[in-house]
């Protein structure tokens, strides 16, 4: 089977750091220059996605380049939301605030392939995920902090600014200071949490929008399906295997668990897959192959290869590698 389509982001949030670098002094250009070390990196046009597992080398290294321990937050502070892709003009053409971020979910992936958010709505309170995952790196930080209060202004401007949160949960460790928290935010976070979320009155999801225009609204639906068609990294089973290099070695890489990460029930997506002639077992497979070659050929212990690629157990590692490469790591190393 083919390798997985690399994962892009929209140039979007790149100009709006832009401009919030340069209102903060940094110069933009030069603090890319600095966080990238040399990487090739093109301008942000409008048409152009990036490459989706490179934004964690701006945002580790963004502390250091500023000497700002809020550095994210500080950003969103000085972000401008406005419409600048299909997502953004359908969240101001959506009829209330539930239709607003049911397509933000439905289209997530046009902003960023990374991202993993879903709605959801447990008696008086709802819960919007916002989750953005990377292979092999946790929760980012400043990313996040950034993103929630970018959202918080967006989905303020959505709902004529009656948008209120009533808890914030970051998956990445408490700071040490939470003052800019509390004011960028107006509420002390959550954190080590499972999840990035912003909660919220659940009746603000039936706030009418004065900007809601349903024609528009279908138009702008209609380019959005087809912007997300032409993502070959968000076919299904791309974004089966990328979920599936994330989670290898966590007891949650299951059907039950990938199926609920896309928005599917379990039974639904074993008939999609089945449709495109795989199922989720041999894609699991697959990608446990390539971890494997790919981690031996670092130089890690056949051990921790084994754990890393989820075998509780050496001897079942050992009879998966011989189905694999014919031959045992050992000899497959030799070689």
């Amino acid at each position: 089977m083919p390798a997985s389509a690399a994962l892009t982001h929209s140039p979007t949030l790149r100009r709006l750091l832009y401009e919030a670098l340069a209102d903060l002094g940094l110069d933009p250009t030069d603090t890319y220059r600095r966080a990238y070390r040399g990487l090739p990196l093109a301008p942000p046009l409008l048409e152009a996605r990036e490459g989706h597992d490179n934004a964690p080398r701006f945002w580790q290294a963004l502390e250091g380049i500023s000497g700002d321990a809020d550095i994210g937050l500080h950003l969103g502070e000085r972000m401008r939301p406005r419409p600048m892709d299909v997502v953004g003009y359908l969240l101001l053409a959506s009829r209330d605030l539930r239709q607003a971020l049911e397509c933000f979910v439905r289209f997530q992936h046009i902003l960023s392939g990374g991202f993993a958010a879903r709605l959801e709505e447990h008696e008086q309170t709802a819960r919007l995920i916002i989750d953005l995952n990377y292979r092999g790196i946790g929760s980012l930080r400043q990313q996040m902090e950034c993103l929630a209060v970018l959202l918080r202004k967006m989905l303020a401007s959505v709902s004529d600014d009656e948008f209120s949160l009533t808890a914030i949960e970051f998956r990445h460790p408490q700071p040490r200071r939470l003052g800019e928290h509390r004011r960028l935010l107006g509420l002390t976070p959550r954190f080590a949490q499972a999840h990035d979320a912003l909660l919220f009155p659940q009746a603000l999801l039936a706030r009418p929008s004065r900007s809601a225009n349903p024609r528009l609204f279908a138009l702008l639906c209609a380019e959005a399906e087809r912007e997300l068609a032409e993502l070959a990294e968000n076919q299904l089973l791309n974004r089966v295997r990328y979920w599936l290099a994330l989670n290898l070695g966590l007891q949650a890489c299951s059907l039950v668990a990938c199926a609920r990460a896309l928005g599917l029930s379990g039974g639904a997506l074993q008939r999609a897959l089945a449709e495109q002639g795989s199922s989720f077992r041999a894609l699991h497979d697959e990608v446990r192959r390539l971890r494997a070659l790919e981690l031996l050929e670092a130089g890690q212990a056949i051990r921790d290869v084994a754990r890393a690629c989820g075998f509780a157990e050496l001897s079942p590692f050992y009879r998966a590698f011989r189905r694999w490469q014919g031959q045992t790591p050992q000899a497959w190393l030799a070689r």
